[in-house]
Parts: C-alpha cells; sequence; structure tokens
C-alpha cells in the first residue's frame, strides 16, 4: 500500500497537451512506483485547457466541480460535476474549461509504455 498526501504531489503547471492555459495538478500516480494505472486530479484554471491528442489507451475524465466541454474525435459535450467522460482508445480528445469556476477533473488511465 501507498499512502499519497494530495499537498506533496500538488504542481501548479501549464496542462498537457498544448499548455493552453494554467493549472493545478495533483500527480497522485506519481508517487506510486510499478503502478498499472496513472491516477490524477487537474484543476484547469478559467481559460485553460488540456489540448486534443490523440490517446492509445481507454481514459476517464470525471468531474468534481465547475463545468468543462470534453472533445472526442469531432464530437463535443459539457460536463459537470459528478459527470464522466469514457475515451476510447484510438480517438483525439480534449477538454476545456468553461465558466466562472475551474474544472477540476480526476483523470484515470494505463500508464505509457
Amino acid at each position: 500500500m501507498v499512502i499519497v498526501a494530495g499537498e506533496d504531489v500538488k504542481v501548479e503547471e501549464p496542462p498537457p497537451h498544448g499548455r493552453i492555459g494554467m493549472s493545478t495538478a495533483w500527480r497522485i500516480s506519481d508517487a506510486v512506483p510499478e503502478r498499472s494505472f496513472e491516477f490524477r486530479k487537474r484543476a484547469l484554471h478559467p481559460g485553460s485547457a488540456i489540448g486534443l491528442h490523440p490517446i492509445s489507451h481507454d481514459e476517464i475524465y470525471y468531474v468534481l466541480s465547475g463545468e468543462g466541454v470534453v472533445h472526442s474525435d469531432g464530437e463535443e459535450q459539457t460536463l459537470t460535476d459528478g459527470m464522466a467522460a469514457y475515451l476510447y482508445t484510438g480517438a483525439t480528445v480534449g477538454i476545456r474549461q468553461v465558466g466562472a469556476e475551474p474544472l477540476v477533473l480526476i483523470i484515470a488511465y494505463p500508464p505509457g509504455k
């Protein structure tokens, strides 16, 4: 078992895949050796986005708070707190923050090879 305190893995950084705006990232699974999946929390600050990128694995975006627009292969849907987007292998995906409040997400996916 590995216990990870959020404050120990919290960083301020531009979001991945385009560095659009700023975010707060909790790189939870980075503290776990030999893991079989990634588990991250990220707050996209107003105007920020995880840019469009192809994925080679299934991926989940789960919204804790705020509002965002998720993109998958040309389709866009609005997500709000308590909603999840299950994204499939081979899709081109991304998510952008909309509204006044940060978009706070949990993101889970298998680690890169």
